[in-house]
């Protein structure tokens, strides 16, 4: 099996970081999390971020910017990204309103453009799934097939967020082998009950229903380069939770390499 980083999303943990952004990015590195995936910065500048990020040997894997960062404010966001070494922007949600097909439509010339001018700046634009890109499709596909058969890799790959393919009725493991190649980033969590439209738990890794082993498994074979942890809601102290996570990846998966 080749060796994927593990990495954050710090959106797990966004009251921490709005009380204490530097020390919550502490407590995240003493964990032994080797990346961060930003979904804002806390008003830190990047040059200070930076500088915090080498003090504590943690990697900026990238940034989720939302689409009305994307429309309007693309330029601060690249050389954010930049200042700070981060490889991927990722367009992580799209607003209720702007999720129908004709949105959809437009979304697949905007996500070009961003695609290729950050392509111009050396990052690579991704995109991240909820469950929603299954639900409407463009001229017979569902969405998160067509963005990706109607837009160039070289502007647009692939984060799968693996708990909401599994929740929307489609096997993890088929679909990371699916887009082998073009999938550098999976968000890994763990669902526990609900079946498509019921109430589900997200609760920490290896205690839910995902087959975790075996997605990783898919995930080393398709050339997936960060494994990122995320717990949408946490029902313990979520500083505890991306904790206990992270001693489930050291037990399955980082001891292979030991």
């Amino acid at each position: 099996m080749k060796r994927m980083g593990i990495g954050l999303q710090m959106y797990t943990l966004r009251n921490e970081t709005a009380e204490d952004f530097e020390g919550t990015l502490r407590k995240v590195a003493a964990m032994g999390y080797e990346g961060v995936e930003f979904a804002g910065y806390g008003d830190i500048p990047a040059e200070r971020m930076r500088e915090l990020l080498d003090e504590l040997g943690l990697k900026a894997i990238g940034s989720h910017i939302g689409l009305h960062l994307l429309e309007n404010n693309l330029e601060d966001e690249i050389a954010y990204l930049k200042t700070i070494g981060a490889k991927y922007a990722i367009c992580p949600w799209l607003p209720v309103e702007a999720r129908d097909t004709e949105s959809w439509r437009k979304h697949l010339v905007s996500f070009e453009q961003f695609g290729k001018r950050f392509r111009e700046e050396g990052i690579t634009f991704a995109y991240h799934n909820h469950d929603f890109e299954f639900e409407v499709e463009i001229d017979g596909k569902i969405v998160f097939d067509a963005l990706y058969e109607r837009i160039s890799p070289e502007y647009l790959q692939v984060e799968m967020d693996i708990g909401w393919v599994q929740y929307s009725g489609i096997d993890p493991v088929a679909y990371v082998k699916k887009y082998a190649g073009r999938l550098p980033l999976l968000h890994l969590k763990d669902f526990r009950g609900g079946e498509k439209g019921q109430q589900i738990d997200t609760v920490e890794l290896g205690n839910g229903d995902l087959p975790l082993s075996p997605i990783i498994e898919a995930a080393s074979e398709a050339s997936v380069e960060w494994l990122i942890v995320e717990q949408d809601v946490c029902a313990n102290p979520p500083i505890e939770s991306v904790a206990t996570s992270m001693e489930w990846m050291k037990a399955n998966y980082l001891n292979k390499f030991e």
